[in-house]
């Protein structure tokens, strides 16, 4: 509240101005009285040169108590933020002492005004870092986090210590070691125990003596999960890619080294051989273009997927893709889907990739002269997955079914896995890489959906494809 300000000749209530007229006019009164008790003034003189002199103070502290409260609330005023007020004191000493205060407060303010924009900036700065950054204290009490540091170990990361929010010795014994000076800085990789379950890189390092505040240590953290993740599938990649690829080079080297040799001039053998060379030829490309593209998928797994999918059209092209190789084996694809499809969140080219390996494998392993169905329907929920979370909401569910023979339970357990198939289609020839079903679930997992599969004499095999409407 603004105070309001005196009038010329009004004194406040607690001024104590008539306090400082009878302390000064004090001396005159015990002089008049001495004067009296000796006979040198009568009483009633006495009296009367009393009041004169405290008559001639309230006249000479009027105008100095009123100018000190003039100045009392012009600085009040200014305290509370009214910078444009004005003040005009008749005194020249007062009116130096308001234009002082004045200077005063405007260098102060500007001050204020340029570390609270420094600070804004440097707290900007920091929020736009992907990677965490906390500043503790020489107890070890976080005393700020960057935008990255709350979204990893939560808002009310400052109001606990570094302990609470990191239960890690090793990266704990790091920290005592910085903030007893036993170490400028430490650097290591730890697992970070549950909720965060992450690896992750940390640089400790103390603050210089110069930087102000009760900060005494900045910890920086780089997230390693997803860079492990990535060396490891890389590292599958090589030891699928070198086993699986091992065979039918060495079948292809076999034939070639007979074909140099003992088969050179056989031209049965030699017609022969180039058949199964260029079969497993086809065999090692379509190999190798599974590994990549499951290599590929697994790598954007952690970057959902943010564009619109046309599921009516990925049906129809796949369709289309398919109808020669159903035709060969005297199949018939039949779609039953709603006239109205609305699109979901999803990227087109994987569902495509998706319905068009579950299409493939129902023509494949189907048996000749049935009918392959999709279907298209609404659901309200994905069926919850026991390996990986799935999206909440509203969803689409699209089946492939075809009249293959029953898989037992235990093969359909494993269905997904890399590289399985199952023995019956080895025994009848029927070729494969054992990858489709693995790129399927990749894609499936990216999309928060799931799959089903079920089996039976009567109806054949169908899989149940469920992808969210909208990723939350």
């Amino acid at each position: 509240m603004k105070l309001k300000k005196p009038k010329m000749l009004e004194i406040e209530k607690n001024s104590k101005f008539s306090e400082r007229v009878l302390v000064l006019s004090a001396p005159a009164a015990v002089v008049f009285t001495m004067l009296t008790m000796f006979d040198f003034l009568s009483p009633l003189s006495a009296v009367l040169s009393y009041l004169a002199i405290v008559i001639f103070n309230l006249i000479f502290l009027s105008p100095l108590t009123l100018e000190l409260q003039r100045l009392k609330t012009y600085i009040n005023n200014l305290s509370e933020g009214d910078y444009n007020q004005a003040v005009k004191l008749s005194d020249n000493e007062a009116q130096e002492i308001a234009e002082a205060v004045r200077s005063l407060h405007y260098f102060f303010v500007a001050k204020i005004d340029a570390l609270e924009a420094k600070a804004m900036s440097d707290t900007a700065v920091l929020d736009t870092l992907p990677d965490p950054i906390i500043m503790i204290d020489r107890s070890g009490n976080v005393l700020g986090a960057n935008h990255a540091a709350s979204l990893l170990f939560g808002t009310h990361i400052t109001e606990q210590t570094i302990e609470k929010t990191i239960s890690s010795q090793t990266f704990i014994e790091a920290v005592r070691k910085v903030l007893k000076e036993e170490s400028e800085s430490e650097s290591l990789v730890f697992s970070a125990p549950a909720p965060i379950s992450k690896k992750l890189y940390t640089h400790i390092k103390k603050l210089p003596w110069l930087s102000k505040g009760r900060a005494m240590a900045v910890i920086s953290l780089y997230d390693l999960t997803k860079a492990l993740k990535i060396e490891k599938m890389q590292s599958d990649f090589v030891a699928n890619a070198s086993h699986e690829l091992r065979t039918p080079l060495s079948v292809i080297s076999g034939f070639i080294e007979t074909l140099q040799t003992s088969a050179k001039d056989d031209e049965t053998a030699r017609e022969q051989f180039l058949s199964i060379m260029a079969e497993q030829a086809s065999f090692m490309s379509a190999l190798i273009e599974n590994l990549l593209s499951l290599s590929k998928i697994e790598m954007s797994q952690d970057t959902p997927p943010t564009t619109k999918a046309d599921l009516s059209k990925v049906i129809v092209e796949v369709v289309d893709a398919l109808a020669f190789k159903a035709k060969s084996r005297d199949m018939q694809i039949v779609v039953e889907k709603p006239k109205r499809l609305s699109k979901i969140v999803a990227d087109e080219s994987q569902i495509k990739q998706l319905i068009q390996n579950l299409t493939d494998n129902a023509i494949k392993y189907g048996l000749s002269q049935s009918e392959i169905k999709i279907s298209v329907k609404p659901a309200d929920k994905i069926p919850p997955s026991k390996s990986f979370n799935v999206a909440e909401g509203k969803a689409v569910a699209v089946s492939i079914n075809n009249k293959g023979p029953k898989i037992s339970p235990q093969d359909l357990a494993r269905l997904t896995e890399r590289f399985y198939r199952l023995q019956e289609h080895k025994d009848l020839g029927i070729k494969g890489t054992g990858l489709g079903l693995s790129i399927a679930k990749q894609i499936i997992m990216r999309h928060k959906g799931n799959l089903t599969v079920s089996s039976n004499t009567a109806n054949g095999i169908t899989f149940t494809v469920y992808l969210p409407v909208e990723l939350k």
